[in-house]
C-alpha cells in the first residue's frame, strides 16, 4: 500500500506531542462533532462494541438542540424511534415527576420542548456507562491522513484512498490519532476537504465551488426568561451595541406592543404582540414554580422560552445584494468569524429591545449556559455579562453536504413519502435507514438561482415537491463516492439542498446519526469498507436497537408482535404481498408547526383504520406465496432460497427469510 498524506497533515506531524491521560493513540471510530448526529452514532456504535471518540469543538454536547439551544423539537413524524425515542422518554420523565409539561412551544401542546440545561444532562446520561465513547472538548479535527490501499470485497476492487488517522488540535496541544472510520458530524462539514471528499455547497459541488452561491441564514439563539420582580440591573444593559437602531427597526416588524395574537391561521400575521413570541418557542421552567403548556389559556403564563424568530441572520437584511450567507462563510474561517459574531450581535439587540421598547420584564436566563462564546470576546462588559448566558454557538442550517454514488433528490423524497397512500402502494427505499418528516424549508436562498440545475431541482419544487408526511432515509446517502474509511452524519449527507431543508431537523438527525454509528460498528465487525456493507446488515441492527423503518404499519403487527422487525423488512425488500395495503389519503405537512393529525380527513381515516394495512401475518403461507418469496430472494441475493417444508405462516416465512438474508 501507499501512503498519501494531505500536506497539511504532513506538516504538522512532526510537531505532535503525546498527552491527554486517558485518550488512546487509536480508535476504532472517530466521529468529529458531539452534536445531535455525532453523539447519537457514538452511543450506537458503542452498544456494539467499537472503541469510539468524539471531538467536539465547543464544550457541550447536543449541536443545535442544545449547544446552539434550539430545544424546541421540530418533531412532525408520527413515529419516534430508537435513540431520539429514548431520548425524548426521559425528557418526558424528568419533566412529568416534577409536574411540568413539555409542550410548551410552537402555540400547541402537542409539540415537544426542553430547557438546554436538562437536554445536556440526559445526553451525557446516555453517554455515560461501562460502554461509552471518549470525548474531547474544545479539540478540532485540522488534518485528515488517508492511505491507498487496493481492497478486494468479491468482485469488488477498490483503489479508494482510506482515511486512516486524524490530527486534533487541542487546549493542550496537537494529537495524532488513527482510526479505521472517521465519520464527519460537524456542524459546517468541516471534515468532507480535509479527508479530500467529493463535496457539494450551495448550488455549485467541488472542484468548481462558487464562493459566491448562497446557503441559508444562521441564527444565534438565546434563552430568556420572565422576572417579576424586575430585572436584575446586572441583566438591564444601559446602552445598545452598534447597529441597534436598524436591528429595532426589524424587531418592530415582527413583535410590537400592540402587535397581533396569535388565532391558529397561517401564515402568522405580523407583527406579534410579546406573549405569542414567547409561546412560539416556549419552553418548560424548572425554576419557576407551577405548570404551563401551550394550550391558549396558559399563554400569558409562558415564562421562559428561547428567542429563534426575528434573529436569523442575515434575515431581511442582504448581505450586499443578496438574502442568506454566501457559500464562502463555510470556506472561509475569517469570515465565519466575522459573520458569526454579528448574528450574535443580533440576538442581544433583540435583548435590549424588549426591555427598552417593549418593555417587558425579560432577560437571559442565568440558569443556562455560563461560558462567554469566543464571538463576544472584545464585547463591553456590560453585554459580556448578558452573552455569558447564551449558547456558545450558533445554529447553522445548512453545510456541506457529501457527494455519494447517490444524492438524494427533492421529486425521490416527495415519491417516498407518498407509499400507502390514496392506494399508491409501496414506494419504500429498499436501503431505509430512518423515519423523518418535515416539509423543504429553506431560511432564504429559495430562489431559482439558488438551486443545483445539475440535479434538477427547481424552486417551484419548494411546493410541489413537499413530503406529504413522513419519509425515509437511505443508507447510500451516507457514503462518500470518493474516499473510504469515511462516513456523512449531521446535515452533511449526499442530498440536495431542498432535501437538506428537510433533513437538518433535530429528530432526523439523531435518527440518522445513529445508522452512521451501527454503520461504522458494522464495517469494524466485519473488516470490510462502509461501502461493501450490506443495508440487511444495518438495518437489522437498528431495528433491535429500537429503530423504525417501515412506513407502512400493519394493523395485525403490533410493535410488540414477534414479527414486527421482519414484516418491517419484507415491506422494505417487498417479500410478500401483504394481503391489504393501508389506504389514507394523501395529506400535506402544512407550516412547520401544524400536524398532519390536523387533517380532517386523515382524522377520520384513522378513527376508521384505513391508515394501517394488514399483513397477514399469522395466516398460513399459501403455495403461490412460497413461490414468490423464493423468486423474490433470488432477486435480491442471487441465492435459492429454501424454506423450512410443511405448513409455515407468512410472519414466520419473512422472519426466515430475514434471517437467511442477514446470514449472506
Amino acid at each position: 500500500m501507499r501512503k498519501i498524506f494531505l500536506c497539511l497533515f504532513v506538516f504538522m506531524l512532526a510537531s505532535v506531542p503525546a498527552y491527554s491521560a486517558g485518550i488512546q493513540d487509536n480508535y476504532d471510530i472517530i466521529i468529529a462533532g458531539g452534536g445531535t448526529g455525532g453523539i447519537s452514532a457514538a452511543i450506537q456504535a458503542v452498544s456494539m462494541g467499537a472503541e469510539v471518540l468524539v471531538i467536539e469543538a465547543s464544550g457541550m454536547l447536543g449541536g443545535q438542540a442544545i449547544a446552539a439551544g434550539v430545544a424546541n423539537m421540530d418533531d412532525l413524524s408520527s413515529q419516534r424511534s430508537g435513540i431520539y425515542a429514548d431520548f425524548i422518554s426521559r425528557v418526558e420523565e424528568y419533566y412529568s415527576s416534577r409536574g411540568k409539561s413539555i409542550g410548551t412551544s410552537y402555540w400547541d401542546p402537542r409539540n415537544l420542548a426542553f430547557e438546554p440545561h436538562i437536554g445536556l444532562r440526559i445526553l451525557q446520561e446516555m453517554a455515560r456507562g461501562e460502554n461509552a465513547p471518549d470525548i474531547l472538548y474544545r479539540s478540532e479535527i485540522v488534518a485528515v491522513g488517508r492511505e491507498e490501499v487496493i481492497s478486494v470485497n468479491g468482485d469488488t476492487v477498490s483503489g479508494l484512498p482510506q482515511v486512516n488517522s486524524v490530527i486534533i488540535r487541542t487546549p493542550e496541544g496537537m494529537r495524532n490519532i488513527t482510526c479505521k472510520v472517521l465519520i464527519d458530524a460537524t456542524e459546517y462539514g468541516d471534515i468532507l476537504p480535509l479527508a479530500g471528499s467529493d463535496y457539494m455547497a450551495g448550488n455549485s459541488a467541488t472542484p468548481s465551488i462558487n464562493h459566491q452561491a448562497m446557503i441559508q441564514d444562521i441564527t444565534w439563539t438565546a434563552v430568556i426568561r420572565k422576572y417579576p420582580g424586575g430585572i436584575p440591573e446586572h441583566l438591564k444593559p444601559k446602552s445598545p451595541l452598534p447597529g441597534y437602531d436598524m436591528a429595532r427597526i426589524n424587531y418592530a416588524n415582527y413583535v410590537a406592543k400592540d402587535g397581533f395574537t396569535f388565532k391558529g391561521e397561517y401564515p402568522v400575521k405580523l407583527p406579534v404582540d410579546f406573549i405569542t413570541h414567547n409561546v412560539y418557542r416556549g419552553l418548560p421552567d424548572s425554576f419557576t414554580p407551577g405548570n404551563f403548556d401551550a394550550t391558549p389559556e396558559n399563554w400569558p403564563n409562558i415564562s421562559k422560552c428561547s428567542v429563534n424568530w426575528a434573529n436569523d441572520f442575515p434575515g431581511q437584511n442582504k448581505l450586499g445584494d443578496k438574502y442568506g450567507l454566501p457559500v464562502s462563510y463555510l470556506e472561509d474561517r475569517n469570515l465565519r468569524s466575522r459573520l458569526e459574531r454579528d448574528a450574535l450581535i443580533k440576538t442581544l439587540h433583540f435583548i435590549y429591545y424588549l426591555q427598552n421598547e417593549l418593555g417587558e420584564s425579560w432577560s437571559v436566563d442565568e440558569n443556562e449556559y455560563g461560558e462567554l462564546p469566543e464571538a463576544a470576546r472584545d464585547f463591553p462588559d456590560e453585554w459580556k455579562v448578558i452573552a455569558r448566558h447564551l449558547p456558545p454557538v450558533p445554529y447553522v442550517r445548512e453545510s456541506r453536504r457529501g457527494v455519494g454514488d447517490k444524492v438524494l433528490t427533492s421529486k425521490e423524497l416527495f415519491e417516498n413519502s407518498l407509499s400507502y397512500k390514496e392506494g399508491r402502494g409501496n414506494h419504500e427505499f429498499q436501503d431505509a435507514i430512518a423515519i423523518g418528516c418535515y416539509h423543504l424549508d429553506l431560511h432564504h436562498t429559495d430562489i431559482e438561482a439558488d438551486m443545483e440545475s445539475y440535479l434538477g431541482e427547481k424552486q417551484v419544487y419548494i411546493e410541489q415537491h413537499r413530503p406529504r408526511g413522513n419519509f425515509q432515509v437511505p443508507m447510500s446517502i451516507l457514503i462518500p463516492r470518493n474516499v473510504d474509511g469515511l462516513i456523512l452524519a449531521e446535515k452533511n449527507l449526499s442530498m440536495s439542498r431542498l432535501v437538506a431543508g428537510a433533513l437538518r431537523l433535530q429528530p432526523i438527525t439523531m435518527m440518522t446519526g445513529q445508522a452512521a454509528g451501527a454503520l461504522a460498528a458494522i464495517s469494524i465487525l466485519r473488516n470490510t469498507q462502509p461501502r461493501n456493507v450490506k443495508a440487511i446488515h444495518v438495518q437489522e441492527a437498528l431495528l433491535k436497537s429500537g429503530v423504525n423503518l417501515s412506513l407502512c404499519t400493519y394493523s395485525d403487527v403490533p410493535a410488540n408482535h414477534r414479527y414486527y422487525r421482519a414484516v418491517q423488512i419484507a415491506s422494505l425488500y417487498r417479500l410478500l404481498e401483504p394481503e391489504k395495503y393501508p389506504d389514507t389519503v394523501s395529506y400535506d405537512v402544512g407550516y412547520d408547526i401544524t400536524f398532519v393529525l390536523d387533517n380532517p380527513e386523515l382524522v377520520r381515516d384513522i378513527a376508521e383504520g384505513r391508515d394501517k394495512g394488514r399483513f397477514g401475518v399469522d395466516e398460513p403461507l399459501s403455495i403461490e406465496g412460497r413461490r414468490a418469496l423464493i423468486v423474490r430472494v433470488k432477486e435480491l441475493t442471487g441465492q435459492d432460497l429454501t424454506l423450512p417444508e410443511g405448513e409455515i405462516t407468512r410472519g414466520a416465512a419473512v422472519d426466515f427469510v430475514m434471517r437467511t438474508m442477514v446470514k449472506l
